[in-house]
């Protein structure tokens, strides 16, 4: 999990992930559509759209996309309905991966998926094969320039998050699943407004990959997944060294 995430930083950094606009809103407005599915279509009502709906416009997603996707998974245009699926996997050097997709046909995205693995040295695996290696959480990220740790961290001792931590760039939280809305509007209300909130997969236990073949195998897999149009989120279990992060960036 740490190296997938150091890596999406070294990507951006060195503007190898140019993710194309359209396909950014096409996931955002997945996540809305299997929102709005599963609790309706009020933001008011269900969390989780709401969250959705904050997330796509943190990143200038139009209000009119919005308000499609809202339509199309609550049924009102009559579009195919848009299920959510977990995939569960394994990439080179046994580490694992959990897939979150949401799409209207799943014949087409485990078709798609199955290409990939095949393609780029992975394998698909059965329900519960790498379920049990991954805890479900929610998490927040805020701005370090927003405010000081101290300050993030006062409003966290009475809203109910499990830990804070920081990177460059954000002060990280994170929630029991069930908390993370909860955790999120405790933070609006104190005045500060989070990056994204979500829920999330985090990996009990990591697999150390030092061997810089398999490093590129495993991250060339996770791009060509997370370039999926129907994927949503991989997570994954590995960690890869700064100094084969930096190789691999260089190549």
């Amino acid at each position: 999990m740490a190296g997938h995430s150091k890596w999406s930083k070294v990507k951006r950094s060195k503007g190898a992930l140019d993710v194309k606009r359209g396909m950014l809103f096409a996931k955002l407005s997945k996540e809305i559509m299997v929102a709005a599915r599963l609790g309706g279509g009020n933001p008011s009502a269900n969390h989780r759209l709401r969250a959705a709906i904050q997330s796509a416009r943190a990143q200038s997603m139009p209000n009119d996309n919005i308000e499609r996707a809202i339509k199309k998974g609550s049924g009102e245009s009559g579009s195919a309905a848009v299920e959510e699926m977990v995939y569960e996997a394994y990439a080179p050097g046994g580490v694992a991966l959990l897939i979150e997709a949401a799409t209207d046909n799943k014949n087409r995205t485990a078709a798609d998926l199955r290409s990939i693995f095949s393609k780029k040295h992975g394998s698909l695996g059965g329900p519960g094969s790498v379920a049990y290696l991954f805890h479900r959480k929610g998490q927040i990220n805020i701005p370090l320039a927003a405010a000081p740790e101290d300050r993030v961290l006062e409003i966290l001792l009475e809203a109910g998050a499990e830990e804070l931590s920081s990177d460059e760039e954000h002060h990280i939280i994170t929630t029991p699943p069930d908390q993370l809305y909860a955790v999120a509007e405790a933070i609006r209300e104190a005045g500060l407004e989070p990056d994204s909130q979500k829920l999330i997969y985090i990996p009990e236990n990591t697999v150390s990959v030092t061997d810089p073949d398999t490093a590129a195998q495993v991250l060339r897999l996770c791009d060509a997944l997370e370039e999926c149009d129907d994927v949503l989120h991989v997570h994954a279990n590995f960690d890869i060294s700064d100094e084969i992060l930096a190789s691999l960036q260089d190549n």
